[in-house]
């Protein structure tokens, strides 16, 4: 009976000590095919998000996060969360990425694709720290089964981590690219919205996949072969694979060969007969040429070198870029010569240096803030570990630069503005406001997808969602890391880019057209015309349905198309 009782006793305190480890994050995932998120971040949120969009076609899927956090603090963070999850299950353990038993307990070498996150220091701490567990991947013993998508912070560091990680390893160098995105918008205004809808799931996105039955065809045929996506691109099968973004018409697909497009899923749209198109010639008009600019950054990014080199890429000669922030004058030519920036060389742009705090109203009347054509927001870095105390400031700069452009810019007609702000009528405020931004774009970083309502409701300011299009990218490269080479080459200064073009490339004033005869219009700008917004609209339509629909054209509507960069 006593030996009994002492097995009795032995069998609870395993069942005990067992369900101890359940709760505390400590037992084994007994997973496979799922993807598993290293470490924790403000951006969790958003990735959970789009990797549930994801997976909804087909029922959701699994994903494994590892942080070193409390198990139950991490569950109680994800059930607080907005969204529904649509069938996705989230599993939580604690452990650190460092430790390969860790590893072992989220099954990593199961693992379809492993996301590493950026933790919350300092650019070059957070990048250590990712080289660190990358070499800890290498380190499991049955190998990976999936790639490794690293988030970085600084565009330097990331040769670094892809030598120790090899093929596997595919980088989003986060910062890098909303600077760059930025800049793309103040110059583009609408290209946010764009680019929000192509990373996320919930819209149209890149899939690339094979047609045997396109083989011998030739690309400009290839692209109005499908009624339900828009061909981009073609992965070849030669030469590694290449992914050819924007090939010319000539090209003709080869056996092996993928084809990229933007489509609503991957299930979604498949090769159909070539439509009815007219393929006749359309007057070439050369793109405006650009001028001088004048832009102002308030706050000031770690990347901020890099900023200005895009910049000086784009712009005209003649053009001034003012840098209004609180490093003092004396320190920034160090931190932008530090940053690999040699000043001297700029051609194209000034650099004009503002000192004072942009949430100050008398250091922002201190400049001629109704003359700029473009106004970037900055996420100062200063502020970048707080996303509330970030948006906060970017909130408060916007409102203060809208106010005083509005009380110095002279009104437009009533009648010119009463249609665009028939929903404001009731705030003269927000009126004039509006009619400053008419006049001047702003585009505001913004960190937390909550401050978004505050920003796009008063339609007084453009704004780039950065961690949430961050998120998107890593959930996009995590599901294809294919797609990276194309994100890759879209943000870069040189190649292909997203623009917004006028109406009078394409077609004369309420002319009627089906939206593939745009398309083979488009084709002799040796451009992918990919949607359109129309003039009354506020959202952009990418990968249009009912492409042979005929429909009478405005010249006020704007075409979105994939172009090769001046």
């Amino acid at each position: 009976m006593l030996i009994f009782a002492m097995m009795l006793g032995l069998v609870s305190d395993a069942i005990s000590e067992k369900v101890d480890s359940l709760r505390k994050g400590k037992s084994e995932v007994i997973e496979r095919n799922h993807i598993l998120i290293l470490g924790w971040s403000d951006k969790l949120g958003s990735l959970l998000k789009q990797l549930a969009i994801a997976n909804k076609s087909v029922g959701g899927g699994v994903v494994v996060v590892l942080a070193e956090r409390d198990k139950e603090e991490m569950e109680m963070d994800i059930a607080k969360l907005e969204f529904s999850l649509m069938g996705t299950s989230v599993i939580c353990r604690s452990g650190s990425p460092l430790i390969l038993a860790d590893l072992k307990k989220v099954s990593v070498s199961k693992a379809r694709a492993i996301i590493v996150l950026a933790s919350d220091e300092n650019a070059d701490q957070s990048d250590a720290r990712a080289l660190r567990v990358v070499l800890s991947l290498t380190g499991v013993k049955e190998g990976l089964r999936g790639h490794v998508v690293v988030e970085m912070s600084d565009l330097d560091n990331e040769p670094l981590v892809k030598l120790v990680g090899g093929e596997l390893i595919e980088t989003v160098v986060a910062h890098d690219v909303i600077g760059r995105l930025m800049i793309q918008c103040a110059l583009q205004p609408g290209l946010a919205q764009i680019w929000e809808d192509i990373l996320g799931f919930e819209n149209a996105e890149f899939y690339i996949k094979r047609w045997p039955q396109l083989d011998g065809l030739r690309f400009g045929d290839a692209l109005i072969s499908f009624p339900d996506a828009i061909p981009c691109g073609i992965k070849m099968a030669a030469d590694g694979g290449k992914i050819i973004l924007n090939p010319d018409d000539s090209y003709v697909l080869k056996e092996g060969d993928e084809v990229l497009v933007i489509a609503e899923d991957d299930d979604t749209y498949a090769p159909g007969p070539l439509p009815e198109v007219c393929r006749g010639l359309f007057r070439k008009i050369p793109d405006h040429p650009k001028y001088p600019e004048k832009i102002l950054f308030c706050g000031w990014r770690r990347d901020i070198d890099d900023m200005i080199m895009v910049l000086e890429a784009f712009l005209a000669p003649g053009s001034e870029l003012w840098m209004f922030n609180e490093v003092p004058e004396k320190e920034r030519e160090k931190k932008l010569t530090d940053g690999g920036l040699h000043i001297s060389r700029l051609e194209n742009i000034k650099l004009v240096h503002r000192e004072g705090n942009a949430v100050i109203r008398r250091h922002l009347e201190s400049l001629p803030l109704e003359t700029f054509d473009s106004i970037l927001i900055l996420a100062d870095e200063s502020l970048e570990d707080s996303v509330v105390h970030s948006d906060s400031r970017s909130l408060a700069t916007l409102l203060l630069i809208r106010d005083i452009q509005s009380k110095r810019l002279p009104f437009k007609d009533k009648k010119s503005t009463s249609l665009r702000l028939s929903g404001f009528s009731h705030s003269s405020w927000i009126r004039e406001m509006q009619q400053a931004s008419d006049k001047s774009i702003i585009i505001s970083e913004i960190l937390d997808s909550r401050t978004r309502n505050l920003v796009s409701v008063s339609r007084i300011s453009d704004y780039v969602l950065s961690n949430e299009l961050v998120s998107m990218a890593l959930a996009m490269v995590a599901e294809d890391k294919q797609i990276n080479r194309v994100l890759e080459e879209l943000f870069a200064e040189e190649g292909n880019e997203m623009c917004i073009k006028p109406a009078e490339f394409y077609l004369f004033d309420q002319e009627e057209l089906r939206f593939y005869d745009i398309m083979i219009r488009g084709r002799q700008r040796h451009e992918i015309v990919i949607g359109y917004r129309l003039a009354n609209a506020e959202c952009a339509i990418i990968n249009p349905s009912l492409k042979s629909e005929p429909r009478k054209w405005s010249l006020d509507d704007v075409f979105v198309v994939i172009s090769w960069g001046e």
